[in-house]
């Protein structure tokens, strides 16, 4: 389950860097993405994403059962610390990919958002090219156009603001997944370290399971 897990974060984290950089491959990315919101897809996301909460809260139970264990008996057996090693690693994992997948819905959707305010920007500023093209009429009409035109451009102003706003969101976005990136990667050197010490704690059980044996054949000759 943690090489899925692994595979996952490590999709996940491609999507978002395909998101952050205009390049064929976003368009792409984007288009599976407005596939995937449409009839079934949202439905079957909600329904991945509901088993990995259950799955990780079930991790962080076993971990709070094994510390209760431990505070009765006033210390970790080596069997315990591998169990608690594997259920952290793995409720890590899965708290990151939920964390992602969040961030790629974000993303996904100011950059819908920037391209609609972008589209209306155009279309308001070549009225306003129209309107002022055509602004030789009668004194009663310049004063309506004029008008007009002073409504385009406060639509303009207030487009542009949230035009910057929406930037700015997605800078932080942004951040947040360059941040997250240096997270995983030392979560994968986490992960080498706890296979070691998973190694370690299995040879030092089998050592001790044929010490016991060993004990019990003197005891029972």
């Amino acid at each position: 389950m943690i090489q899925l897990l692994f595979a996952l974060l490590s999709a996940e984290v491609g999507m978002v860097v395909v998101l952050l950089f205009k390049t064929p491959l976003r368009k792409l990315a984007i288009l599976g993405l407005d596939r995937l919101k449409r009839g079934r897809g949202p439905v079957m996301v909600k329904t991945v994403a509901g088993t990995v909460l259950v799955v990780l809260a079930s991790s962080v139970y076993s971990m709070l059962k094994i510390r209760d264990r431990s505070a009765e008996t006033g210390f970790l057996t080596p069997t315990d610390q591998v169990l608690m090693s594997q259920n952290l690693l793995e409720a890590s994992l899965m708290g990151y990919s939920l964390f992602l997948a969040l961030i790629i819905d974000r993303l996904h959707h100011y950059i819908r958002e920037l391209r609609g305010l972008r589209k209306s920007m155009e279309a308001v500023m070549k009225q306003n090219r129209a309107l002022e093209e055509t602004k030789n009429g009668g004194s009663d009409d310049l004063k309506s156009r004029d008008k007009e035109t002073t409504d385009l451009n406060e639509q303009i102003k207030q487009l542009k603001l949230e035009l910057d706003a929406i930037s700015k969101e997605a800078k932080a976005a942004e951040a947040n997944a360059t941040a997250l990136g240096k997270q995983s990667e030392g979560l994968l050197q986490e992960y080498d370290r706890l296979l070691e010490d998973n190694k370690n704690l299995r040879n030092q059980l089998q050592s001790i399971d044929l010490r016991l044996s060993h004990s019990d054949s003197k005891k029972n000759p």
